[in-house]
């Protein structure tokens, strides 16, 4: 009788060969961050009015101490002339009642002269005296109600300043949520009124993210991070973390996390590069240049990774240092030019196969 044995096809495979270059040990964010801005306005007049102009438009770049909205000021102004003419008429009285003072006290001076050579009564001296004292108060009184008519021209200019929105930095409007001739007024205790005019500036942006409180310990201002979006895929951004928080956020019990800060290193960043979008930070807390290094899914439990070996599969044990989701270090077990398996999502893909490498990856 004779037999047949039926060798067993080699398993097709993608392989890795080992190379050096950059690892870093990062921290991610947990939930997407955000592009913020540092200036940032929602404003509302701080008195009530009518909307007399309306100089910009929304999407208008500004200047700081540019007019953004005007109320009628008619009433405000007529209130400043009141307060000044007010201010006219005390000091006035203040010059009257200060000379009538300075008259009675070169009065009793003339009287107390008097006195000595016995040239005046002693009532007449006494009343010389009163008179000094009485209108001396009177001179101080009446400057106390200059100061006072000055404290009203004031209250009244801060008050009719009031009237002009201005812009409080360089930056562009985004939203304008009123017109010319509608009466708008300030919100009032315990409600919410929307802001009339709302002012961003573009161009001050920073990021703000979640990070996995296991990460705590880890992260500190100053360390450097790498910014990517959706919106620039292909490109990444460089930063340095400029805030960690000192507490961590409870609202998810089951997902705290700690909020951190980061500004761009780059001085011009791209004209569609707004606020609001949507971003990803690693927190790059180490790094090791020109080492040997493999795709971090090539890695098996226990540190092992299938080696290929002429045309089988071996496993072979390794050290490893740093490592992030893309990249790890291999500090012991594998030299330069190795290939090692990154297709693993087979059962047949194990140590001792027969393979036959179909691609190899290039990163």
């Amino acid at each position: 009788m004779r037999l047949t044995v039926f060798r067993p096809e080699p398993v097709p495979v993608t392989v890795y060969a080992v190379a050096r270059g950059r690892v870093e040990d990062t921290v991610v964010n947990t939930r997407a961050g955000t592009v913020k801005s540092r200036f940032h306005a929602e404003m509302s007049p701080g008195i009530a009015g009518l909307v007399s102009a309306i100089p910009v438009n929304k999407g208008a770049t500004v200047r700081k101490g540019q007019l953004l909205l005007q109320l009628d000021d008619s009433e405000y102004q007529a209130q400043v002339n009141l307060a000044t003419r007010s201010l006219e008429a005390a000091q006035a009285m203040a010059e009257e009642a200060c000379l009538a003072a300075e008259q009675a006290r070169r009065d009793r001076e003339r009287s107390e002269a008097l006195s000595t050579e016995e040239l005046i009564s002693e009532q007449g001296l006494e009343q010389a005296r009163t008179l000094a004292q009485t209108t001396a108060a009177s001179c101080h009184a009446a400057r106390v109600r200059v100061k006072e008519a000055e404290a009203t021209l004031a209250v009244a200019r801060a008050t009719l300043a009031k009237t002009s929105m201005i812009a409080p930095f360089d930056g562009v409007v985004l939203d304008i949520n009123t017109e010319v001739g509608e009466w708008i007024s300030p919100s009032p205790p315990g409600l919410f009124i929307p802001p009339v005019v709302d002012v961003i500036d573009p161009v001050s942006l920073y990021i703000e993210a979640p990070l996995d409180e296991a990460d705590v310990a880890r992260v500190s201002v100053g360390l450097p991070v790498r910014i990517t979006m959706d919106a620039f895929r292909g490109r990444s951004f460089a930063g340095t973390l400029s805030y960690v928080s000192s507490f961590v956020e409870t609202q998810q019990e089951q997902n705290r996390t700690l909020t951190v800060e980061a500004v761009f290193q780059e001085e011009s960043l791209p004209a569609n590069f707004l606020p609001g979008l949507s971003v990803d930070v690693e927190v790059i807390l180490d790094a090791h240049e020109d080492v040997i290094r493999i795709p971090t899914y090539a890695l098996l439990e226990g540190n092992r990774v299938l080696k290929v070996a002429s045309d089988e599969l071996v496993s072979v044990n390794v050290t490893t240092g740093l490592r992030n989701w893309e990249f790890t270090e291999i500090v012991t077990g594998l030299a330069v030019d190795d290939r090692v398996v990154v297709s693993l999502d087979r059962a047949e893909v194990k140590a001792g196969a027969k393979i036959k490498i179909t691609s190899e990856l290039e990163l």
